[in-house]
């Protein structure tokens, strides 16, 4: 129980810092060449990073609060004989 809170509080931390810090993750990991064709022309890396940084928050929350084994069992639960 305290695990999953404090693995919840620092995946919140390090997805915030990823959509407050864009700018500084471009410049230390450069651009990607996929994330500037396709989430616009000069700021697609900029907007690939803040939505990995969201979905990293979405994904702490569901840690803290054990959404994420439901999710997890209903998706692969069928594939390996679990209902």
């Amino acid at each position: 129980m305290v695990t999953r809170i404090i693995v919840g509080i620092v995946g919140i931390v390090i997805g915030s810092i990823m959509v407050i810090r864009s700018e500084w993750l471009l410049s230390f990991f450069g651009r990607i060449n996929w994330a500037e064709i396709h989430l616009g022309s000069e700021g697609g890396t900029r907007v690939f990073y803040k939505l990995i940084g969201i979905l990293t928050i979405l994904i702490s929350l569901m840690i803290m609060t054990g959404m994420i084994e439901g999710l997890l069992m209903a998706i692969f639960g069928p594939l390996f004989g679990q209902r």
